[in-house]
């Protein structure tokens, strides 16, 4: 089992919720509700998880954590 965390924004021209997972390369996608869009990136993980070998799944990278900045331009 694998806990993987998934960066989610909302995308202001589409209005739709959109998901990646830094360091899995193919892990993304979008969906209406966060429902739906938990749903959609479950599916893509495990098609990407398939995909991989085990050596590459050991080098996962650790979520370690979110840093917000704020920059005045």
């Amino acid at each position: 089992m694998y806990r993987i965390v998934g960066y989610i924004e909302r995308d202001p021209e589409t209005n739709l919720y959109v998901a990646i997972v830094p360091g899995i390369s193919g892990a993304h996608t979008q969906a209406e509700t966060l429902d739906e869009l938990q749903k959609n990136l479950k599916e893509v993980l495990e098609l990407c998880l398939e995909e991989m070998t085990l050596e590459e799944r050991g080098q996962l990278p650790e979520f370690v954590g979110v840093q917000q900045v704020e920059v005045g331009v």
